[in-house]
């Protein structure tokens, strides 16, 4: 495979739909657990048992979708254990893996899905509805995104292209981009990244053409204020 897509159900997932809807195609669509149950996926990553669906109500309000996918769903789900009550599902390839990458790191189901793309050789991973972070509090996180950063440095590492929606937290991605380089955010002219002729750089906010005009002369930060 040249390129997938992963997507999962945070809000940036609508930065896949807008990717549909201009036609980009992908040669494989992965779900992060339920959010086959919205859209079309090729496969499904669900690391938990689907006991866990099946017999509890430990997923809260994604339970009733989680049940109906499971009963549904006639593609691949990659997931821990197998159960007879659930067709498809494929036990993930965890030793494979981890003798693959020589790493053992996960924390969640996204962690999963990149490694597996790793270990499928694939050419290229964008990442949708991966969102563990909030534009508006950078220091206030979910759970698991260190694991999924770690993972996308892998694939980096071994020479995979790697996009994230522009809604997603993933790699400061939604940060404006006067603000992405801490302590160089607070200068008058702070620096910008920037790619070049499709290299990247680091420039002065100066240097760049035609400036949106702001409002004041300090830029508004969100999230990078200091505490106490």
């Amino acid at each position: 495979m040249t390129e997938i897509a992963i997507v999962g159900l945070g809000s940036s997932y609508a930065d896949f739909i807008s990717a549909r809807v201009n036609s980009h195609k992908f040669d494989e669509v992965w779900g992060i657990n339920s959010i086959g149950g919205i859209i079309h996926v090729d496969r499904t990553i669900m690391m938990d048992p689907v006991s866990r669906f099946l017999d509890t109500k430990d997923a809260g309000t994604q339970t009733g979708i989680s049940r109906e996918f499971l009963k549904n769903n006639k593609k691949p789900i990659y997931t821990c254990e197998l159960d007879k009550r659930v067709k498809h599902l494929i036990k993930y390839p965890l030793e494979e893996v981890v003798q693959y990458t020589r790493l053992c790191y996960f924390n969640n189901t996204v962690a999963y899905a990149i490694a597996l793309a790793i270990y499928e050789k694939v050419e290229k991973i964008n990442l949708y509805g991966i969102d563990y972070s909030y534009m508006h509090n950078l220091h206030m996180a979910e759970a698991g995104r260190a694991c999924a950063e770690f993972w996308i440095a892998t694939a980096i590492h071994k020479g995979i292209k790697i996009e994230v929606a522009h809604r997603s937290g993933l790699l400061d991605t939604n940060v404006p981009d006067e603000e992405k380089l801490y302590g160089y955010h607070r200068l008058d002219d702070p620096l910008v990244q920037t790619i070049n002729k499709g290299i990247l750089e680091v420039t002065k906010q100066s240097k760049l053409s035609s400036p949106e005009p702001q409002d004041s002369k300090k830029p508004i930060l969100y999230g990078r204020h200091d505490h106490v």
